[in-house]
Protein backbone atom coordinates (compact mmCIF):
# COMPACT_ATOMS: atom_id res chain seq x y z
CA UNK A 1 0.00 0.00 0.00
CA UNK A 2 2.06 2.88 -1.33
CA UNK A 3 -0.71 5.08 -0.27
CA UNK A 4 0.19 5.18 3.22
CA UNK A 5 3.63 6.19 3.08
CA UNK A 6 4.51 9.55 3.19
CA UNK A 7 8.93 10.54 2.87
CA UNK A 8 9.20 6.68 3.84
CA UNK A 9 7.15 6.89 7.12
CA UNK A 10 3.35 5.71 7.55
CA UNK A 11 0.88 8.10 7.85
CA UNK A 12 -1.50 6.43 10.36
CA UNK A 13 -4.69 8.62 9.52
CA UNK A 14 -3.87 7.32 5.93
CA UNK A 15 -4.20 3.63 6.51
CA UNK A 16 -7.09 3.41 8.84
CA UNK A 17 -8.19 5.02 5.58
CA UNK A 18 -7.09 2.49 3.61
CA UNK A 19 -8.27 -0.35 5.81
CA UNK A 20 -11.47 1.00 5.93
CA UNK A 21 -11.69 2.00 10.12
CA UNK A 22 -11.59 5.93 9.74
CA UNK A 23 -12.50 7.52 6.63
CA UNK A 24 -12.38 10.90 8.11
CA UNK A 25 -9.07 13.52 7.47
CA UNK A 26 -8.72 16.30 9.39
CA UNK A 27 -8.20 19.63 7.84
CA UNK A 28 -10.07 18.40 4.11
CA UNK A 29 -9.09 21.04 1.87
CA UNK A 30 -6.52 21.71 -1.30
CA UNK A 31 -2.78 22.88 -0.35
CA UNK A 32 0.55 21.80 -0.03
CA UNK A 33 1.68 21.31 3.17
CA UNK A 34 5.03 19.54 4.63
CA UNK A 35 6.69 18.90 8.37
CA UNK A 36 8.65 22.25 9.00
CA UNK A 37 6.39 24.82 6.75
CA UNK A 38 5.30 27.12 9.55
CA UNK A 39 8.76 27.36 10.83
CA UNK A 40 10.39 27.86 7.01
CA UNK A 41 7.95 30.96 7.27
CA UNK A 42 9.07 32.37 10.58
CA UNK A 43 12.83 31.51 9.29
CA UNK A 44 11.97 33.58 6.02
CA UNK A 45 10.20 36.90 7.91
CA UNK A 46 13.03 37.26 10.43
CA UNK A 47 15.45 40.30 9.69
CA UNK A 48 18.74 39.83 8.59
CA UNK A 49 21.62 40.46 10.62
CA UNK A 50 23.80 40.20 7.70
CA UNK A 51 25.18 43.19 5.11
CA UNK A 52 27.63 42.60 1.73
CA UNK A 53 31.15 44.57 1.76
CA UNK A 54 32.99 45.34 -1.60
CA UNK A 55 35.69 43.44 -2.68
CA UNK A 56 37.33 45.08 -5.26
CA UNK A 57 40.45 42.63 -5.33
CA UNK A 58 38.42 40.23 -6.98
CA UNK A 59 36.03 42.61 -9.09
CA UNK A 60 36.66 43.87 -12.67
CA UNK A 61 36.48 47.25 -13.14
CA UNK A 62 34.68 48.05 -10.05
CA UNK A 63 33.94 51.94 -10.52
CA UNK A 64 32.16 51.58 -14.26
CA UNK A 65 30.35 48.69 -13.89
CA UNK A 66 26.73 48.02 -13.35
CA UNK A 67 27.21 44.05 -13.25
CA UNK A 68 27.24 42.43 -9.53
CA UNK A 69 28.62 39.13 -8.14
CA UNK A 70 27.47 38.64 -4.49
CA UNK A 71 29.35 35.37 -2.34
CA UNK A 72 26.91 34.25 0.22
CA UNK A 73 23.84 32.56 1.21
CA UNK A 74 21.33 33.03 -1.13
CA UNK A 75 18.60 33.70 1.70
CA UNK A 76 20.29 36.05 3.47
CA UNK A 77 20.98 37.92 0.84
CA UNK A 78 17.65 38.04 -0.52
CA UNK A 79 17.15 39.46 2.56
CA UNK A 80 19.78 42.44 2.32
CA UNK A 81 18.50 43.62 -1.30
CA UNK A 82 14.72 43.80 -0.32
CA UNK A 83 14.85 47.17 0.68
CA UNK A 84 17.29 48.61 -2.51
CA UNK A 85 15.94 45.94 -5.38
CA UNK A 86 12.40 45.48 -4.77
CA UNK A 87 10.21 45.39 -7.92
CA UNK A 88 13.43 46.12 -10.07
CA UNK A 89 14.09 42.69 -11.24
CA UNK A 90 13.02 42.14 -15.20
CA UNK A 91 13.81 38.42 -15.04
CA UNK A 92 15.19 35.63 -12.81
CA UNK A 93 16.34 32.29 -13.76
CA UNK A 94 17.50 29.88 -11.31
CA UNK A 95 19.00 26.46 -11.15
CA UNK A 96 18.06 24.80 -7.95
CA UNK A 97 19.69 21.83 -7.04
CA UNK A 98 16.96 19.17 -8.11
CA UNK A 99 16.91 16.91 -4.88
CA UNK A 100 18.19 13.76 -6.77
CA UNK A 101 19.99 12.43 -3.14
CA UNK A 102 23.40 13.34 -4.05
CA UNK A 103 23.34 16.77 -3.97
CA UNK A 104 23.57 19.08 -0.72
CA UNK A 105 21.99 21.88 0.05
CA UNK A 106 22.08 24.27 3.24
CA UNK A 107 19.62 23.27 5.66
CA UNK A 108 18.35 24.42 8.26
CA UNK A 109 17.79 28.32 7.65
CA UNK A 110 18.90 29.71 11.49
CA UNK A 111 22.29 30.98 11.25
CA UNK A 112 22.22 32.08 14.81
CA UNK A 113 22.07 28.80 16.72
CA UNK A 114 25.40 26.82 17.51
CA UNK A 115 25.94 23.12 16.14
CA UNK A 116 24.70 21.72 19.25
CA UNK A 117 21.61 23.55 18.96
CA UNK A 118 21.07 22.51 15.63
CA UNK A 119 21.91 19.07 16.77
CA UNK A 120 19.73 18.86 19.61
CA UNK A 121 16.57 20.51 17.55
CA UNK A 122 16.61 18.44 14.54
CA UNK A 123 17.91 14.94 16.41
CA UNK A 124 20.75 14.40 13.87
CA UNK A 125 23.86 12.76 15.01
CA UNK A 126 25.09 12.75 11.18
CA UNK A 127 29.71 13.25 11.67
CA UNK A 128 29.42 13.82 8.36
CA UNK A 129 27.77 16.96 8.28
CA UNK A 130 30.12 20.16 9.03
CA UNK A 131 29.50 23.77 10.29
CA UNK A 132 30.37 26.70 8.29
CA UNK A 133 29.29 30.45 8.84
CA UNK A 134 26.24 30.30 6.66
CA UNK A 135 24.70 26.75 7.89
CA UNK A 136 24.97 22.93 7.61
CA UNK A 137 26.21 21.60 4.16
CA UNK A 138 24.26 18.17 4.47
CA UNK A 139 23.28 15.58 1.48
CA UNK A 140 19.67 15.06 1.85
CA UNK A 141 19.69 11.82 1.49
CA UNK A 142 16.41 9.88 0.82
CA UNK A 143 16.27 7.88 3.76
CA UNK A 144 16.49 10.79 6.08
CA UNK A 145 12.49 10.81 6.39
CA UNK A 146 12.08 14.36 5.53
CA UNK A 147 13.11 14.34 2.06
CA UNK A 148 10.48 16.13 0.30
CA UNK A 149 10.05 18.32 3.43
CA UNK A 150 13.74 19.53 3.64
CA UNK A 151 14.22 20.64 -0.01
CA UNK A 152 10.69 22.73 0.23
CA UNK A 153 11.61 23.82 2.95
CA UNK A 154 14.82 24.99 1.61
CA UNK A 155 13.37 26.60 -1.71
CA UNK A 156 9.76 28.14 0.04
CA UNK A 157 11.36 31.26 1.76
CA UNK A 158 13.81 32.10 -1.10
CA UNK A 159 11.24 31.80 -4.02
CA UNK A 160 8.53 34.32 -1.74
CA UNK A 161 11.76 36.95 -1.18
CA UNK A 162 12.55 36.49 -5.07
CA UNK A 163 9.08 37.31 -5.75
CA UNK A 164 9.07 40.83 -4.15
CA UNK A 165 12.34 41.49 -6.28
CA UNK A 166 10.42 41.20 -9.59
CA UNK A 167 8.90 43.60 -11.26
CA UNK A 168 5.23 43.53 -11.48
CA UNK A 169 5.62 42.57 -15.01
CA UNK A 170 8.42 40.51 -14.43
CA UNK A 171 9.16 36.38 -15.12
CA UNK A 172 11.15 33.68 -13.27
CA UNK A 173 12.50 30.64 -14.59
CA UNK A 174 13.31 27.47 -12.60
CA UNK A 175 14.61 24.53 -14.15
CA UNK A 176 14.13 21.50 -12.26
CA UNK A 177 13.81 17.73 -12.96
CA UNK A 178 11.40 14.72 -12.65
CA UNK A 179 12.43 14.56 -8.64
CA UNK A 180 11.01 17.87 -7.35
CA UNK A 181 8.91 19.00 -10.49
CA UNK A 182 5.24 18.45 -9.09
CA UNK A 183 6.06 20.00 -5.66
CA UNK A 184 7.77 22.81 -7.34
CA UNK A 185 4.55 23.30 -9.42
CA UNK A 186 2.45 23.53 -6.26
CA UNK A 187 5.15 25.94 -4.73
CA UNK A 188 5.16 28.10 -7.04
CA UNK A 189 1.14 28.19 -7.75
CA UNK A 190 0.91 29.06 -4.11
CA UNK A 191 3.92 31.81 -4.31
CA UNK A 192 3.01 33.58 -7.64
CA UNK A 193 -0.64 32.53 -8.14
CA UNK A 194 -1.85 29.07 -10.49
CA UNK A 195 -3.04 32.33 -13.13
CA UNK A 196 0.06 33.52 -13.24
CA UNK A 197 1.29 29.46 -14.97
CA UNK A 198 3.11 30.59 -18.14
CA UNK A 199 4.60 27.04 -19.24
CA UNK A 200 6.30 24.25 -18.27
CA UNK A 201 9.36 24.26 -20.95
CA UNK A 202 10.95 20.60 -21.96
CA UNK A 203 14.19 20.95 -22.18
CA UNK A 204 16.30 18.02 -24.78
CA UNK A 205 18.96 18.18 -22.24
CA UNK A 206 20.85 15.37 -24.00
CA UNK A 207 21.58 13.43 -27.52
CA UNK A 208 21.50 10.17 -26.62
CA UNK A 209 19.78 7.18 -24.39
CA UNK A 210 22.00 6.00 -21.41
CA UNK A 211 22.76 2.45 -21.36
CA UNK A 212 22.68 2.19 -17.31
CA UNK A 213 19.46 2.99 -17.15
CA UNK A 214 17.31 0.31 -15.77
CA UNK A 215 14.01 1.52 -16.85
CA UNK A 216 13.08 5.10 -18.50
CA UNK A 217 16.30 7.15 -19.91
CA UNK A 218 15.92 10.85 -19.25
CA UNK A 219 16.74 13.10 -22.41
CA UNK A 220 14.87 16.56 -20.78
CA UNK A 221 14.16 18.41 -17.78
CA UNK A 222 11.58 21.03 -17.41
CA UNK A 223 11.82 25.12 -16.91
CA UNK A 224 8.81 25.99 -14.75
CA UNK A 225 7.85 29.63 -16.15
CA UNK A 226 5.43 32.25 -13.96
CA UNK A 227 4.64 35.88 -14.44
CA UNK A 228 4.99 38.35 -11.53
CA UNK A 229 0.72 39.38 -12.18
CA UNK A 230 -1.17 39.84 -15.16
CA UNK A 231 0.22 42.93 -15.49
CA UNK A 232 2.37 41.05 -18.59
CA UNK A 233 -0.29 39.73 -20.73
CA UNK A 234 2.26 39.03 -24.07
CA UNK A 235 5.44 37.80 -24.26
CA UNK A 236 7.60 37.39 -27.13
CA UNK A 237 11.25 35.71 -28.45
CA UNK A 238 13.41 37.12 -30.89
CA UNK A 239 12.56 35.57 -34.16
CA UNK A 240 15.45 33.23 -35.64
CA UNK A 241 16.40 32.66 -39.41
CA UNK A 242 14.17 29.35 -39.41
CA UNK A 243 11.56 31.27 -38.64
CA UNK A 244 12.09 33.27 -41.50
CA UNK A 245 12.77 31.08 -43.67
CA UNK A 246 8.98 30.36 -44.60
CA UNK A 247 8.51 33.77 -46.02
CA UNK A 248 9.47 34.21 -49.55
CA UNK A 249 7.66 36.03 -52.56
CA UNK A 250 6.58 33.70 -55.34
CA UNK A 251 4.35 36.56 -56.73
CA UNK A 252 6.61 39.29 -56.61
CA UNK A 253 4.38 41.49 -54.64
CA UNK A 254 6.42 44.98 -53.48
CA UNK A 255 5.36 44.34 -49.23
CA UNK A 256 8.00 42.23 -49.59
CA UNK A 257 8.04 38.51 -48.42
CA UNK A 258 5.10 36.51 -47.56
CA UNK A 259 4.00 33.54 -46.03
CA UNK A 260 0.08 32.15 -46.24
CA UNK A 261 -2.05 30.24 -44.01
CA UNK A 262 -5.46 28.69 -44.96
CA UNK A 263 -8.81 30.64 -45.56
CA UNK A 264 -11.04 27.32 -44.73
CA UNK A 265 -12.11 26.77 -40.89
CA UNK A 266 -12.54 24.10 -39.56
CA UNK A 267 -16.54 24.91 -38.72
CA UNK A 268 -18.87 23.52 -41.01
CA UNK A 269 -21.90 25.11 -42.88
CA UNK A 270 -24.27 24.32 -40.45
CA UNK A 271 -22.25 25.52 -37.40
CA UNK A 272 -21.24 29.48 -38.83
CA UNK A 273 -23.66 30.06 -41.55
CA UNK A 274 -22.73 33.45 -41.33
CA UNK A 275 -19.55 32.69 -42.81
CA UNK A 276 -20.80 30.81 -45.77
CA UNK A 277 -20.95 32.62 -49.03
CA UNK A 278 -19.70 32.36 -52.89
CA UNK A 279 -15.53 33.43 -53.75
CA UNK A 280 -14.32 34.73 -56.51
CA UNK A 281 -11.24 33.46 -58.27
CA UNK A 282 -10.12 36.53 -60.25
CA UNK A 283 -6.94 34.34 -62.18
CA UNK A 284 -9.73 31.35 -63.57
CA UNK A 285 -12.60 33.85 -63.06
CA UNK A 286 -14.96 30.86 -61.22
CA UNK A 287 -16.77 31.75 -58.04
CA UNK A 288 -16.11 28.96 -55.47
CA UNK A 289 -18.12 27.63 -52.77
CA UNK A 290 -16.96 25.25 -50.33
CA UNK A 291 -18.75 22.03 -50.18
CA UNK A 292 -18.57 21.43 -46.54
CA UNK A 293 -17.08 24.26 -44.51
CA UNK A 294 -17.51 27.92 -43.96
CA UNK A 295 -14.47 30.32 -43.80
CA UNK A 296 -12.45 32.17 -41.54
CA UNK A 297 -13.93 35.70 -42.49
CA UNK A 298 -16.92 37.87 -42.60
CA UNK A 299 -17.64 38.68 -46.05
CA UNK A 300 -16.93 42.08 -45.41
CA UNK A 301 -13.52 41.62 -44.13
CA UNK A 302 -13.23 39.03 -47.43
CA UNK A 303 -13.73 42.05 -49.07
CA UNK A 304 -11.49 44.33 -47.58
CA UNK A 305 -8.79 41.28 -48.60
CA UNK A 306 -9.66 41.61 -52.19
CA UNK A 307 -8.72 45.52 -52.07
CA UNK A 308 -5.58 45.15 -49.96
CA UNK A 309 -4.41 42.06 -52.53
CA UNK A 310 -3.77 39.30 -49.58
CA UNK A 311 -5.40 36.27 -51.46
CA UNK A 312 -2.98 34.32 -53.16
CA UNK A 313 -4.60 31.54 -55.51
CA UNK A 314 -1.60 30.12 -56.40
CA UNK A 315 0.97 31.44 -59.74
CA UNK A 316 -1.61 30.13 -62.25
CA UNK A 317 -4.68 30.36 -60.15
CA UNK A 318 -4.42 26.46 -59.29
CA UNK A 319 -5.37 26.51 -55.91
CA UNK A 320 -9.10 25.56 -55.05
CA UNK A 321 -8.91 27.75 -51.79
CA UNK A 322 -7.34 31.02 -51.42
CA UNK A 323 -4.80 31.33 -49.29
CA UNK A 324 -4.29 34.49 -46.42
CA UNK A 325 -0.53 36.51 -47.19
CA UNK A 326 1.07 37.45 -43.77
CA UNK A 327 3.80 39.85 -44.54
CA UNK A 328 6.91 39.53 -43.18
CA UNK A 329 7.10 43.34 -42.53
CA UNK A 330 4.06 43.25 -40.37
CA UNK A 331 6.16 41.41 -37.90
CA UNK A 332 6.36 43.21 -34.95
CA UNK A 333 10.52 41.48 -34.29
CA UNK A 334 8.85 38.30 -32.21
CA UNK A 335 7.36 35.14 -32.07
CA UNK A 336 5.47 33.59 -29.55
CA UNK A 337 7.57 31.56 -27.60
CA UNK A 338 6.90 27.18 -27.28
CA UNK A 339 7.03 24.98 -24.37
CA UNK A 340 9.54 22.89 -26.35
CA UNK A 341 13.07 23.62 -26.66
CA UNK A 342 15.59 21.41 -28.82
CA UNK A 343 18.85 20.39 -28.51
CA UNK A 344 19.63 22.13 -31.51
CA UNK A 345 18.81 25.09 -30.60
CA UNK A 346 19.67 25.23 -27.07
CA UNK A 347 22.63 22.64 -26.12
CA UNK A 348 23.20 19.90 -23.75
CA UNK A 349 24.67 18.96 -20.65
CA UNK A 350 27.24 17.67 -22.27
CA UNK A 351 28.07 21.17 -24.27
CA UNK A 352 27.87 23.00 -21.09
CA UNK A 353 30.52 21.13 -19.75
CA UNK A 354 32.95 21.26 -22.79
CA UNK A 355 32.32 24.82 -23.12
CA UNK A 356 33.28 25.26 -19.33
CA UNK A 357 36.26 23.24 -19.30
CA UNK A 358 37.54 25.20 -22.90
CA UNK A 359 37.35 28.24 -21.10
CA UNK A 360 38.91 27.67 -17.87
CA UNK A 361 41.72 25.14 -19.47
CA UNK A 362 40.28 22.06 -17.51
CA UNK A 363 37.58 20.47 -16.28
CA UNK A 364 36.27 21.89 -13.06
CA UNK A 365 32.56 21.50 -12.79
CA UNK A 366 29.99 18.74 -13.69
CA UNK A 367 27.13 19.55 -15.79
CA UNK A 368 26.80 23.55 -15.87
CA UNK A 369 23.93 24.50 -17.79
CA UNK A 370 24.76 25.92 -21.34
CA UNK A 371 24.98 29.00 -21.94
CA UNK A 372 22.38 28.61 -25.14
CA UNK A 373 20.07 27.35 -22.85
CA UNK A 374 19.98 30.31 -20.75
CA UNK A 375 19.91 32.97 -23.45
CA UNK A 376 17.10 31.97 -24.78
CA UNK A 377 15.27 32.25 -21.80
CA UNK A 378 17.39 35.71 -20.62
CA UNK A 379 16.05 37.18 -24.69
CA UNK A 380 12.49 36.19 -24.40
CA UNK A 381 11.12 39.75 -24.72
CA UNK A 382 8.65 41.15 -21.97
CA UNK A 383 8.37 44.63 -22.34
CA UNK A 384 9.70 47.05 -25.34
CA UNK A 385 12.52 47.82 -24.32
CA UNK A 386 13.93 43.67 -24.39
CA UNK A 387 17.70 44.56 -24.76
CA UNK A 388 17.53 46.15 -21.48
CA UNK A 389 16.48 45.30 -17.72
CA UNK A 390 18.17 43.56 -14.34
CA UNK A 391 18.30 39.75 -14.17
CA UNK A 392 18.86 37.63 -11.21
CA UNK A 393 20.33 34.47 -10.69
CA UNK A 394 20.71 33.05 -6.92
CA UNK A 395 21.65 29.55 -7.98
CA UNK A 396 24.50 30.80 -10.13
CA UNK A 397 26.63 27.76 -10.01
CA UNK A 398 29.58 28.60 -12.28
CA UNK A 399 27.93 32.00 -13.34
CA UNK A 400 26.65 30.91 -17.11
CA UNK A 401 23.91 32.95 -16.24
CA UNK A 402 26.44 35.94 -16.09
CA UNK A 403 28.37 34.81 -19.37
CA UNK A 404 25.15 34.43 -21.64
CA UNK A 405 24.13 38.01 -20.50
CA UNK A 406 27.57 39.51 -21.64
CA UNK A 407 27.48 37.27 -25.04
CA UNK A 408 23.51 38.54 -25.40
CA UNK A 409 24.89 42.14 -24.78
CA UNK A 410 27.79 41.65 -27.78
CA UNK A 411 25.64 40.19 -30.47
CA UNK A 412 22.58 42.62 -30.25
CA UNK A 413 24.12 45.80 -28.46
CA UNK A 414 22.50 45.69 -25.35
CA UNK A 415 22.41 46.70 -21.97
CA UNK A 416 21.23 43.77 -19.90
CA UNK A 417 22.82 43.75 -16.22
CA UNK A 418 22.85 41.20 -13.72
CA UNK A 419 23.14 39.98 -10.12
CA UNK A 420 24.68 36.36 -9.64
CA UNK A 421 24.51 35.14 -5.82
CA UNK A 422 26.41 31.70 -5.34
CA UNK A 423 27.37 30.46 -2.26
CA UNK A 424 31.23 29.84 -0.84
CA UNK A 425 30.84 25.81 -1.29
CA UNK A 426 34.13 24.07 -0.96
CA UNK A 427 35.34 22.61 -3.55
CA UNK A 428 36.35 19.00 -2.24
CA UNK A 429 40.36 19.14 -2.60
CA UNK A 430 40.98 15.99 -4.20
CA UNK A 431 38.91 17.42 -7.23
CA UNK A 432 39.66 18.25 -10.70
CA UNK A 433 38.47 22.39 -9.21
CA UNK A 434 40.55 21.52 -5.90
CA UNK A 435 43.55 20.51 -7.58
CA UNK A 436 43.38 23.84 -9.58
CA UNK A 437 43.55 25.81 -6.83
CA UNK A 438 39.51 26.80 -6.63
CA UNK A 439 38.82 26.64 -2.94
CA UNK A 440 34.92 26.96 -3.86
CA UNK A 441 32.10 27.18 -6.46
CA UNK A 442 32.17 30.87 -6.49
CA UNK A 443 35.87 30.89 -7.04
CA UNK A 444 35.11 28.83 -10.38
CA UNK A 445 32.08 31.35 -10.93
CA UNK A 446 33.73 34.73 -10.60
CA UNK A 447 37.07 33.30 -12.47
CA UNK A 448 34.28 32.25 -15.36
CA UNK A 449 33.03 35.57 -15.64
CA UNK A 450 36.66 37.11 -15.62
CA UNK A 451 37.86 34.82 -18.82
CA UNK A 452 34.62 35.15 -20.80
CA UNK A 453 34.91 38.98 -20.35
CA UNK A 454 38.25 38.94 -21.22
CA UNK A 455 37.33 36.37 -24.47
CA UNK A 456 34.60 38.69 -25.75
CA UNK A 457 36.72 41.76 -25.44
CA UNK A 458 39.00 40.36 -28.22
CA UNK A 459 36.68 39.58 -30.60
CA UNK A 460 35.14 43.24 -30.08
CA UNK A 461 35.73 46.17 -32.13
CA UNK A 462 37.13 49.42 -30.60
CA UNK A 463 33.78 51.42 -29.06
CA UNK A 464 31.62 48.50 -28.88
CA UNK A 465 32.66 46.80 -26.15
CA UNK A 466 29.96 46.09 -23.69
CA UNK A 467 29.74 46.12 -20.00
CA UNK A 468 32.60 43.02 -19.23
CA UNK A 469 32.92 43.79 -15.56
CA UNK A 470 31.45 43.29 -12.58
CA UNK A 471 31.86 44.14 -8.80
CA UNK A 472 31.95 41.38 -6.67
CA UNK A 473 30.65 42.10 -3.00
CA UNK A 474 30.66 39.21 0.41
CA UNK A 475 28.02 38.33 2.73
CA UNK A 476 29.42 39.35 5.98
CA UNK A 477 27.93 40.10 9.82
CA UNK A 478 27.00 43.79 9.94
CA UNK A 479 29.04 46.46 10.82
CA UNK A 480 26.43 47.25 13.34
CA UNK A 481 26.33 45.71 16.79
CA UNK A 482 23.16 43.51 16.80
CA UNK A 483 21.14 43.44 20.03
CA UNK A 484 20.92 39.89 21.60
CA UNK A 485 17.92 38.17 23.44
CA UNK A 486 18.69 37.61 26.85
CA UNK A 487 16.94 34.73 28.39
CA UNK A 488 15.96 35.37 32.22
CA UNK A 489 16.56 38.89 34.28
CA UNK A 490 20.30 38.79 34.73
CA UNK A 491 20.68 42.42 35.60
CA UNK A 492 24.46 43.09 35.18
CA UNK A 493 23.93 41.04 31.40
CA UNK A 494 21.34 43.58 30.74
CA UNK A 495 23.58 45.97 31.78
CA UNK A 496 26.42 45.25 30.00
CA UNK A 497 24.65 45.17 26.95
CA UNK A 498 23.67 48.20 27.38
CA UNK A 499 27.08 49.83 28.08
CA UNK A 500 28.09 48.20 24.66
CA UNK A 501 25.64 49.97 22.87
CA UNK A 502 26.90 53.62 23.81
CA UNK A 503 29.05 52.64 20.67
CA UNK A 504 26.90 50.60 18.45
CA UNK A 505 30.04 50.11 15.71
CA UNK A 506 31.27 46.47 15.96
CA UNK A 507 34.63 45.62 16.01
CA UNK A 508 35.78 44.53 13.06
CA UNK A 509 33.57 47.26 11.07
CA UNK A 510 35.74 49.54 8.09
CA UNK A 511 34.30 52.92 6.80
CA UNK A 512 34.45 51.30 3.36
CA UNK A 513 32.24 48.45 4.34
CA UNK A 514 29.48 50.81 6.58
CA UNK A 515 29.22 53.18 3.48
CA UNK A 516 27.19 49.69 1.67
CA UNK A 517 25.70 48.84 4.84
CA UNK A 518 24.11 52.10 5.13
CA UNK A 519 23.53 51.91 1.17
CA UNK A 520 21.35 49.44 1.67
CA UNK A 521 19.54 50.17 4.55
CA UNK A 522 18.95 53.70 2.75
CA UNK A 523 17.43 51.88 -0.19
CA UNK A 524 20.02 52.78 -2.46
CA UNK A 525 21.36 50.38 -4.96
CA UNK A 526 24.60 48.51 -5.31
CA UNK A 527 25.47 50.89 -8.35
CA UNK A 528 25.21 53.99 -6.55
CA UNK A 529 27.54 56.31 -7.43
CA UNK A 530 29.85 57.04 -4.18
CA UNK A 531 32.25 60.07 -3.34
CA UNK A 532 34.47 60.46 -0.92
CA UNK A 533 35.27 63.98 -0.14
CA UNK A 534 36.77 65.78 3.20
CA UNK A 535 35.62 63.44 5.81
CA UNK A 536 32.29 62.45 4.56
CA UNK A 537 30.56 60.62 1.22
CA UNK A 538 28.12 61.81 -0.97
CA UNK A 539 25.79 59.15 -2.62
CA UNK A 540 24.08 59.97 -5.86
CA UNK A 541 24.83 63.53 -6.14
CA UNK A 542 22.70 64.81 -2.98
CA UNK A 543 20.23 62.26 -2.60
CA UNK A 544 22.47 61.52 0.63
CA UNK A 545 25.08 62.17 2.70
CA UNK A 546 26.89 59.52 4.51
CA UNK A 547 29.46 61.20 7.68
CA UNK A 548 31.64 58.73 9.08
CA UNK A 549 34.72 59.26 10.04
CA UNK A 550 35.03 63.12 11.67
CA UNK A 551 33.22 66.49 11.43
CA UNK A 552 33.41 70.05 12.63
CA UNK A 553 31.34 73.00 11.93
CA UNK A 554 33.01 73.53 8.30
CA UNK A 555 31.86 69.83 7.60
CA UNK A 556 28.78 70.79 8.57
CA UNK A 557 28.45 74.01 6.41
CA UNK A 558 29.61 72.28 3.02
CA UNK A 559 27.42 69.49 3.62
CA UNK A 560 24.16 71.49 4.23
CA UNK A 561 25.81 73.55 0.97
CA UNK A 562 24.59 70.32 -0.80
CA UNK A 563 21.09 70.74 0.09
CA UNK A 564 20.77 66.57 0.60
CA UNK A 565 17.63 64.80 0.93
CA UNK A 566 19.18 62.63 3.94
CA UNK A 567 22.13 62.92 6.33
CA UNK A 568 23.37 59.54 8.25
CA UNK A 569 26.00 60.36 10.80
CA UNK A 570 28.13 57.83 13.34
CA UNK A 571 27.25 59.70 17.00
CA UNK A 572 30.99 58.85 17.83
CA UNK A 573 32.16 61.73 15.53
CA UNK A 574 30.62 64.43 17.50
CA UNK A 575 33.05 63.53 20.18
CA UNK A 576 30.77 63.85 23.09
CA UNK A 577 30.47 67.82 21.42
CA UNK A 578 26.57 67.87 22.52
CA UNK A 579 26.75 71.19 21.63
CA UNK A 580 28.05 70.94 18.09
CA UNK A 581 25.20 67.32 17.44
CA UNK A 582 22.65 70.07 19.02
CA UNK A 583 22.97 72.80 16.46
CA UNK A 584 23.40 70.33 13.65
CA UNK A 585 20.33 68.66 14.21
CA UNK A 586 18.83 72.14 14.35
CA UNK A 587 20.26 73.40 11.23
CA UNK A 588 19.93 70.18 9.33
CA UNK A 589 16.01 70.35 10.37
CA UNK A 590 15.69 73.82 9.11
CA UNK A 591 17.39 73.21 5.98
CA UNK A 592 14.60 70.40 5.47
CA UNK A 593 17.01 67.89 5.73
CA UNK A 594 16.69 64.65 7.13
CA UNK A 595 19.03 63.86 9.56
CA UNK A 596 19.80 60.49 11.29
CA UNK A 597 22.44 59.09 13.96
CA UNK A 598 23.88 56.33 14.74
Amino acid sequence: MPEVFDEGKIDWEKLRAALGEDVNFTDERYRLNWAGKSDAFRVMQEASTSTLVPCREESVDFDNTQNIFIEGENMEVLKVLQKSYFGKVKMIYIDPPYNTGNDSFIYPDRFAESREEYMRRVGDKDENGYMLRDGMFRKNSKENGQYHSNWLNMMMPRLYLAKSLLREDGVIFVSIDDNEVHNLRLLMNEIFGEENFLSSVIWEKRFTRSNNAKTFTTLTEQILVYRKSDILNNIKEPRSAKADSIYSNPDNDPRGDWTSVSYVNPATKEQRPNLSYPLFNPITQKEIIHPTNAWKYEKTTYEQHIKENRLYWGKNGENTYPRLKKFLSEMDGGMVPVDLWRQEDTGTTDQGSKELEALMGRKVFDFPKPVSLIKRALSIIIDNEERTGLFLDFFAGTAPTAQAIMELNHEDGGNRKYICVQLPEPCDENSEAGKAGYKTIADIAKERIRRAGAKIRTTTETGQTPDLGFKVFKLTDSNFKQWRKIRGSEKETWKQQVLDFVDPIAENATIANMVYELLLKSGKDLNSTVEHKDNYYVVNGNVLVLMLESTTQETIDAVLALHPEKVIALDRIFENNDQLKTNTALQMKDAGITFITI
